[in-house]
């Protein structure tokens, strides 16, 4: 029997791809989402209730794309019939985070913050133990990863795309309309492009693309990190509609960022995690789930010192994936018809409308995206590969 045939494919189901088929879909096209499992499946980067939104970055040029997302993620709260992040406020400091430089740059996109001692800070939120002074942005809060996949997807849905769980892609091939794929059982789609969302798969997915030599040799390295998260039960629980903010702190030898628990976690406790604090893999088929005892140890002597409104004994812990770049920055980039998207380095999740709506100008050639984002158009001197 003939391949089923698409104007364009989307390789993953977590934020970046579901969000690109929204986009694409919503613009005429017709799209299929391949998915090696499910939608925002425990496997991945976009599972579960619980991600940071917030402003403030080192760079001013993410903060602003921040801000830029916002229309997407109402227009998504539009679509879901429900807030899809909760206002929470964010709380940044110590002193490898420059929470003074932070405020600067939030101060001059219009983003409302404040900049407080440590001291003050300790005054309204006496659960942290905070070494430094701290910036205070109200508009961050936490955005719920799972609801926004199934609602973009729904979203693509109405739209005419298609979604295969369960089709894990082996390979494609250069036709002279597109391109074949092909899954693990042998089955094949066709499609005229390609956009590739697969997260830590990626590493392992990029040699069967059928990739121009050079366009893959300007793409940076992709490190795949299996990282750890655990929850921590509150002293004191937060009454109802009331959150703790969430925060990130950095300090010589670790940074840690954590927020809320969401339904995954019974609401009941703080999220914590160190930043690039587990293992490097290969790619995301390495993960074995597996919790190191000492670095459990270390993150239960950081809630002693520092978050003193926390016990200090964890009462759920799981492991995640961040497919980090080398600079951290996002990779939006495209060749031969395929576009490679991959929001690296555990920053992302904020801007997965924006995300979507970036990737796809770039596939269908409707508009560029910024050229920090295309590595191979900067190895090509600023001209398309």
């Amino acid at each position: 029997m003939p391949a089923d045939a698409f104007d364009y494919v989307v390789v993953g189901a977590g934020l970046a791809g579901a969000a690109t088929a929204w986009q694409l879909a919503t613009r005429g096209h017709q799209v299929a989402v391949v998915e090696r499992s499910v939608p925002a499946n425990d496997a991945g980067s976009s599972h579960g209730s619980a991600r940071i939104f917030r402003y403030a970055y080192a760079e001013a040029g993410y903060s602003a794309l921040v801000k830029e997302s916002l229309a997407g993620w109402e227009e998504l709260a539009r679509l879901a019939g429900q807030p899809l992040i909760t206002p929470t406020g964010c709380v940044d400091y110590g002193q490898d985070r420059r929470p003074r430089e932070l405020a600067g740059g939030l101060e001059r996109l219009g983003i409302g913050h404040q900049l407080l001692s440590a001291e003050e800070a300790r005054g309204r939120w006496p659960q942290f133990a905070f070494d430094t002074e701290v910036l205070w942005h109200q508009g961050a809060g936490v955005l719920d990863a799972r609801e926004t996949v199934h609602t973009m997807l729904r979203a693509a849905a109405g739209h005419g795309a298609r979604l295969y769980e369960d089709w894990e892609l082996a390979g494609a091939r250069r036709t002279g309309t597109g391109y074949l794929l092909t899954n693990r059982r042998g089955e094949q789609l066709e499609a005229g492009r390609l956009v590739v969302a697969a997260g830590g798969w990626l590493p392992r997915l990029l040699g069967g693309l059928d990739l121009p030599p050079a366009f893959l040799a300007a793409l940076p390295a992709f490190t795949v990190m299996q990282e750890t998260a655990f929850h921590f039960p509150y002293r004191e629980q937060p009454g109802p509609g009331k959150f703790w903010p969430t925060f990130i702190h950095k300090r010589p030898g670790i940074q840690t960022y954590g927020l809320p628990g969401g339904r995954d976690a019974d609401f009941r406790g703080q999220k914590l995690a160190e930043f690039n604090g587990g293992k490097a893999i290969p790619d995301a088929s390495a993960q074995d789930g597996l919790i190191d005892p000492a670095h459990r140890a270390r993150i239960v002597e950081y809630v002693k010192r520092y978050i003193p409104g926390l016990v200090p004994e964890p009462y759920a812990e799981t492991t995640c994936l961040f497919t980090n770049t080398p600079n951290e920055d996002f990779v939006i980039d495209t060749a031969d018809g395929v576009t490679v998207l991959s929001p690296c380095s555990g920053h992302g999740a904020k801007f997965a409308p924006l995300l979507g709506s970036l990737a796809a100008d770039l596939a269908t050639g409707s508009a560029g995206v910024p050229d920090r984002f295309r590595p191979s158009l900067v190895a090509a001197g600023g001209k398309p590969a």
